[in-house]
Parts: C-alpha cells; structure tokens; sequence
C-alpha cells in the first residue's frame, strides 16, 4: 500500500490497534485523510484506504492543502472517487476489483443498479468521464480501464 500510495505523493501512516484515527470522516475503524498523510490501523478496511485514496487523487492542489477529515466534492466527484477505487483495487495482489466490489456492497455504498459491480460494469459513463477529463486515467482505456500515473 505504501507504494501505491507514494505515486501519489500520499503517505500511509499506520497506528497502533486501537488508536484514534485521525481524520476519519466515520470513525474507526475507518481510514482518515489529513493533509498528505491517510491515516489507518491494522484494521481498517482496504476498501476505506482505497476510497480515501482516490478522494485524494481527484482533489486540487488547492483542496489538498486545507485537507482534514472531509473530502468534500460534489456528487460526480464522488462517483469518479469510487470507480478510480475499484481501479485502484485491480493494482492490489490478493486483493483486486471482485473483493472491492464485495466490500462496497457490504458496507453499503448505493448505487442506482442494487450492486458496485452492476453499476461499474454498465452505469458508470459519467464517472469515467470525469476521471478522462481530469487526466487520471487513459483516453485509450475501455471504461473500466487503466489508472495513469501522476
């Protein structure tokens, strides 16, 4: 994780079992953005750590420097945040896009097709293009396609 972090200038901090996690916007065990650094216990959900992420890669420069504990974003933004994490679970071994999907699905992410993967396969258009127009994946890629390195 620490590598797939550092591409995007994004440092995982990892705390110690029961620590309080700084910026979480739902709590532990939940991960939490301040600033660069993401902040995560052993038993925060990759799923969490991934979303973060991706809330992170989507924001400004701008938005980057007054982060702590909320995103923000509107909701297209928030769309291209959950299908860059899925991107972003393909580049995890042992882990991949069928787990994430699972993991969204129970915790609850709503998506107008009843299911992340039913929504990322077929209803997705709008996220893809978002994720297009602000450069962070390939214009060559299929709409479920590759992440482009910053």
């Amino acid at each position: 994780m620490r590598d797939l972090l550092a591409r995007y200038r994004l440092e995982l901090v990892q705390l110690e079992p029961g620590a309080d996690i700084p910026g979480s916007h739902w709590g532990a065990p939940e991960a939490g953005l301040v600033g660069a650094c993401l902040y995560a216990r052993a038993d925060t959900p990759l799923h969490s750590i991934l979303h973060e992420t991706a809330h992170y890669i989507c924001m400004d420069e701008a938005r980057r420097a007054q982060l702590h504990t909320d995103a923000g974003g509107d909701d297209p933004e928030e769309c291209a945040v959950c299908y860059l994490s899925i991107l972003l679970a393909g580049a995890i071994p042992g882990f991949g896009r069928e787990r994430m999907f699972a993991d969204m699905d129970a915790w609850g992410y709503s998506f107008r097709l009843g299911s992340a993967r039913a929504w990322f396969e077929t209803d997705a258009h709008d996220a893809h293009r978002w994720l297009l127009g602000a450069g962070l994946i390939d214009a060559r890629a299929a709409p479920n396609g590759r992440l482009r390195r910053r």
